[in-house]
């Protein structure tokens, strides 16, 4: 028996079985069966940095990649939004929405898949994975945007956002979590009337989403990254033919800047976020994300900062 059967034999029933869970919990949410909470474990907060009797300059929401399944963030994904918060104490920072989760639950809060976890892990990536192509199938993404841009707003009231108060919120993104923030943009201009940046590390995303209502979308890639670049391929939305699609019209409306951090690669020792991966001057992977990230918010909010090297619109 050849490898390729026997990967097909073994993967095959796993791959349908994630596939038919994934689409299970946005028709449970979607029925009415089960809502979403919004409450957090003792202790954590809605958000980090700015305290409430401090203004922000503005709300940053960070959606983590298929790594994500609590409400703290994966290790990575960690270190990025510390070194957000020590960089700007002067936002408010929201790191727990589950993005992967259309009622909000983290995996690690699941019996089933808690075992999984200590005996399968990799089928913890492969439920997320599949949860980001439900995100991008045409006929559940409106309901998943709308569960998934719901919760974000949720978590953001909960966290002191006043609607129609004018802060923007931030949404900063990495690899899948780049199909949630642009599928939730309609659902957060919908309920809080907010400005809505977009931050996208190494995005994976399909580009059916509507952009109307974000004011830009930062894409920071890498020609070192394959997987933000298998998106461009296999998402005809994303191909420049396409002229119609929500991701052209964005670009052709000059919403979107493309910012080259090479020689990042998706993930691994030389990933985007990578503290030990460093650049001719000296700063790792992980400071110049973090430089790029927080010079964009400041020109939003008004801050003095130059822009960063590489942006260039596409």
């Amino acid at each position: 028996m050849s490898v390729l059967l026997l990967l097909v034999l073994v993967l095959g029933p796993i791959l349908l079985a994630e596939g038919l869970l994934a689409r299970y919990e946005v028709m449970v949410y979607t029925a009415g069966w089960r809502k979403p909470t919004p409450e957090l474990p003792d202790g954590m907060p809605y958000a980090r940095g700015a305290e409430p009797d401090r203004p922000p300059s503005a709300y940053l929401v960070y959606l983590d990649g298929i790594g994500k399944r609590r409400f703290t963030d994966t290790r990575d994904g960690g270190q990025l939004v510390k070194a957000v918060l020590d960089g700007a104490p002067d936002l408010r920072v929201l790191g727990q929405v589950q993005p992967y989760s259309p009622l909000a639950a983290p995996l690690v809060d699941r019996p089933v898949w808690e075992w999984l976890r200590h005996h399968v892990g990799l089928l913890l990536f492969l439920h997320n994975a599949m949860q980001t192509f439900v995100a991008a199938d045409g006929r559940y993404r409106p309901l998943y945007n709308r569960a998934v841009g719901a919760q974000i707003a949720d978590q953001l009231r909960h966290a002191g956002y006043l609607p129609d108060g004018g802060l923007p919120v931030v949404l900063l993104s990495y690899s899948g979590g780049a199909q949630v923030a642009t599928g939730a943009v309609e659902e957060l201009h919908a309920q809080l009337r907010a400005p809505l940046l977009l931050i996208d590390i190494g995005g994976f995303h399909n580009g059916a989403n509507d952009l109307t209502h974000a004011e830009h979308v930062h894409v920071l890639t890498s020609a070192g990254d394959r997987i933000e670049r298998v998106s461009s391929w296999i998402f005809p939305q994303r191909w420049r033919l396409f002229r119609r699609s929500a991701w052209n019209r964005a670009v052709d409306a000059g919403k979107v800047t493309v910012h080259r951090l090479d020689p990042a690669t998706h993930v691994g020792p030389r990933s985007y976020i990578s503290p030990t991966a460093t650049l001719p001057d000296g700063r790792s992977h992980l400071e110049r994300t973090t430089d790029t990230v927080l010079a964009l918010v400041r020109a939003r909010t008004g801050d003095v900062a130059p822009r960063p090297p590489g942006g260039l619109a596409r």
